[in-house]
């Protein structure tokens, strides 16, 4: 494909997708998105670090060979006023693996979320997000160390799936005319108008996503979080669908909570991966008592966002945070946080998000060798108490350096 403003590096391969795998080269090119707001500052400071662990690792037998793409305020300057111009998402998919900064998104009005149309336009049906704890992050818990998930959560459907209508809307009138003439239902005179979609489908794909995740890791079980009791079509079908497709498709390697006390006494047979579920408020008081019961999670798209971002707030809060949106192959690792426009340039956040979602992108593409490196020069930059001021501010004797300070403290570490 010919770009308009995308350069693909000339030194570069593509990665690609074999017997169902992907294959990836020495010198794969993995595409980028600078972000909004901060985002120049933390991508920079990133790209530094990954390349560093990915040379000290492999010793230039591999290398990354990024290709900038677009989105957001650069893209809207390049393509005349777009924010998210059709040759990024085509070479999201052709590249298959990416990363990305914070973008831009207007609350109450403007332009549509650019993450969320990102997601749906490229079907990146599963939001990963590991929550871990390194020691010396500060945190309002008692015990950190036993916070270790990862949660998948649906991407696609609920109320993000963007069926809404304002109130007092030619639409909404419509809408509200058929729910309360032909389904009898109840609601408040000018109400806001929203449809949650929850289908089997979507539900069935992200937790087979979320229980072969547990299998390759050898993590110990699987929760599915909803708000069945309450919402029993949509969210309690997404437990249910849940477990079908636990019990019908992966039978060898899970046991659910049910059969663990109905037929091994509540001991769990070797090599098993437990299925359970949870509700949904209930989970957030259980995620703040008994953390170590939990390991892989698997939820709603609200759900899920709630509790991803409650959840990193147990380990040092969002600013460490990494995510991914993945589709069955295609994967667009980002940051978790927000654009942060008033630090913009300052040279002064903590890139530590995105530089961890890095991470999970050397995983994907099994660079593991580079991605521990990188894990534990943060722990040793952590000991030291190099850090940027969003921690200092909470570390006695802290030593306060700045976004590309705290690169260079990584790289001096993984150099060593």
């Amino acid at each position: 494909m010919t770009y308009q403003h995308i350069r693909l590096p000339k030194d570069g391969e593509k990665i690609s997708i074999r017997d169902g795998k992907l294959a990836v080269p020495e010198r794969p090119i993995l595409g980028y998105i600078e972000g909004d707001g901060i985002g120049a500052d933390i991508m920079t400071a990133a790209l530094r670090v990954w390349d560093a662990a990915v040379e000290k690792a492999y010793g230039g037998r591999r290398a990354a060979r990024w290709c900038e793409l677009y989105l957001g305020e650069k893209a809207a300057g390049k393509y005349a006023g777009d924010y998210f111009p059709a040759e990024t998402v085509e070479a999201l998919r052709d590249l298959v693996v990416s990363i990305k900064g914070p973008l831009t998104t207007p609350v109450g009005g403007g332009f549509r979320s650019l993450n969320v149309s990102l997601r749906q336009n490229m079907d990146l049906y599963a939001c990963v997000r590991p929550v871990r704890y390194f020691p010396g992050v500060p945190s309002p818990l008692r015990k950190p160390e036993e916070v270790d998930v990862v949660i998948f959560r649906e991407n696609t459907e609920d109320v993000y799936a963007g069926i809404e209508y304002p109130a007092g809307g030619a639409e909404n009138r419509k809408l509200a005319k058929f729910l309360r003439e032909e389904m009898q239902a109840e609601f408040f005179d000018e109400a806001g108008l929203g449809v949650k979609p929850v289908s089997a489908h979507a539900s069935k794909r992200l937790v087979r996503k979320a229980l072969e995740y547990a299998i390759e890791r050898g993590r110990a079980s699987v929760t599915l979080v909803h708000k069945g009791n309450i919402m029993k079509f949509t969210e309690g079908a997404f437990r249910n669908w849940g477990y079908e497709v636990a019990t019908q498709e992966y039978r060898e390697h899970v046991v659910t909570e049910e059969e663990l006390w109905k037929s091994h006494d509540g001991k769990m047979p070797p090599g098993k991966i437990l299925v359970k579920d949870r509700i949904a408020d209930i989970m957030f008081q259980l995620m703040l008592l008994r953390p170590s019961e939990f390991d892989v999670i698997a939820t709603t798209n609200l759900n899920g966002d709630y509790l991803s971002d409650a959840l990193a707030a147990e380990v040092g809060g969002i600013g460490i945070a990494p995510g991914a949106n993945i589709a069955d192959h295609v994967a667009v690792f980002e940051a978790t946080h927000g654009t942060a426009p008033k630090y913009a340039n300052q040279n002064k956040v903590n890139p530590s998000s995105l530089i961890f979602s890095g991470v999970m992108m050397l995983e994907y593409i099994n660079w593991r060798e580079a991605a521990e490196l990188i894990n534990s020069a943060f722990t040793a930059a952590l000991a030291d108490k190099t850090v940027t001021y969003d921690f200092a501010r909470l570390l006695e004797g802290a030593t306060t350096v700045s976004t590309s300070g705290f690169a260079d403290a990584l790289i001096e570490k993984i150099r060593a």
